[in-house]
């Protein structure tokens, strides 16, 4: 605009500059203002993780990849106070809360002073059957006998069902029990007899926490379950730790060498991996072979570089858990096994996988690996948070096997007839 030069350009010139100057105010003023609102929005709509949260700050430190995981803080589970013939009267027993089956005694034990412990079953998303069948020990060899565990669970059922409403109204659903034995729900030792048996009837509706767990499909796996690692006691895995983590042993096993038959998805025939593990490298000075074992061998897996975790009566195997809390690389030879909390645990950056045709080639397999990538598989072992994810504690800590297991049920929350009532209710609200 160009000014006016006349007796009255000076008053012209300073009201244009006057009001070109308000102008500039009013337009930087509303700039920096509604920067400030759309960056104090975005601060709202992002907040931080409340650090003061248990179960938010456990999921951060347990989870090794940015995977969005559900939540615990609202999780609710109530347990059963069933009669100590149920449970804690097998603990006259003292392996029964020590042994590779202990998960049942474990799991119990840390729920009752957890803090998702409810005690107004109302309110609980799960409700925890606390029925112990893997605590009785009748052989020599330490194998289980479990013939009674139908006609407990059915008892235990039976019980609950008639002084409680909670079982009925969702058929059993939101209900959990353990199996930590061989083939977990069908409830027998020999695999041809549970495959023949299944799931019993009264359970196939319910949520089955097992250590038997295979990607094909299979009999004792037609229930809804989540997959736990084998018991191994905390306090043994702190007593053997490595304390200069010297390794002198290439390769370790200290088991049964027996040829054992299995029948998988109805093909029967016989696996002899142990006995061609035997065979063919007891002979090779790197490999520390024993058909034996004994108290303190644990101490052997953590002066070892590789430990063998082939399958036995089942594909799971204690040697699982052992290996990864003691620093030992697993070699997993168990064909089509589904392997616990993969969320958690990393199982194809810590371990080595030996496919059960390929036995014989072992030695050249571990040799490559030892030239190429052993030192990063044994960084990723090496991450407490792993090892953390696969021992059951006495009492729920962050990240642990317990925590893991409820991380699962988290995951299964739809099946919670309060979840699905809540959910009805939004929907008519909405």
């Amino acid at each position: 605009m160009k000014l006016l030069h006349n007796k009255h350009g000076r008053l012209e010139k300073t009201f244009f500059y006057r009001y070109y100057k308000y102008v500039l105010w009013i337009s930087l003023t509303l700039y920096f203002s509604s920067s400030y609102l759309i960056g104090h929005h975005h601060r709202q709509y992002h907040p931080k993780p409340d650090t003061t949260t248990h179960v938010s700050r456990a999921l951060s430190q347990s989870t090794p990849t940015n995977a969005t995981t559900p939540s615990l803080k609202n999780l609710k589970v109530f347990v059963y106070d069933l009669p100590p013939k149920y449970n804690t009267d097998w603990l006259a027993n003292e392996r029964c809360s020590t042994h590779l089956f202990a998960s049942e005694v474990a799991i119990h034990r840390a729920l009752l002073t957890s803090e998702v412990r409810t005690f107004d079953p109302y309110d609980a998303d799960f409700f925890f059957v606390p029925v112990y069948v893997s605590c009785n020990f009748s052989t020599i060899n330490g194998f289980p006998a479990i013939g009674h565990a139908r006609s407990l669970i059915s008892s235990a059922v039976k019980l609950i069902s008639n002084d409680y409403p909670f079982w009925n109204r969702s058929r059993g659903s939101d209900h959990v029990f353990v199996a930590s034995h061989d083939f977990g729900s069908c409830f027998h030792t020999l695999e041809d007899v549970a495959m023949e048996d299944g799931v019993p009837e009264i359970m196939k509706n319910s949520i089955v926490l097992q250590t038997f767990g295979v990607k094909y499909d299979h009999p004792c796996q037609r229930v809804e379950h989540v997959v736990i690692p084998p018991y191994i006691s905390p306090e043994s895995v702190r007593r053997n730790f490595p304390a200069n983590g010297r390794r002198d042993i290439w390769v370790f096993f200290r088991g049964k060498m027996e040829v054992h038959p299995k029948n998988v998805s109805g093909r029967f025939y016989s696996k002899k991996v142990r006995t061609m593990i035997w065979r063919r490298f007891n002979g090779d000075r790197r490999f520390y072979l024993r058909r034996h074992r004994f108290a303190g061998y644990q101490s052997e897996i953590a002066r070892s570089v590789f430990c063998l975790c082939p399958l036995g009566w089942a594909p799971w195997s204690p040697r699982l858990v052992e290996s990864v809390a003691l620093g030992c690389v697993p070699v997993i030879i168990a064909d089509g096994i589904r392997l616990p909390f993969p969320s958690a645990v990393r199982w194809a950056d810590i371990s080595v996988t030996v496919a059960e045709h390929d036995v014989g080639k072992l030695s050249e397999i571990l040799e490559h690996v030892a030239a190429t990538n052993l030192s990063s598989i044994q960084r990723n072992l090496w991450d407490p948070r792993t090892r953390r994810a696969l021992l059951f504690n006495s009492e729920v800590q962050e990240g642990d096997a317990t925590w893991q297991v409820l991380r699962g049920l988290s995951e299964k929350v739809d099946r919670s007839y309060r979840s699905s009532r809540v959910s009805r209710q939004l929907d008519v609200d909405t």
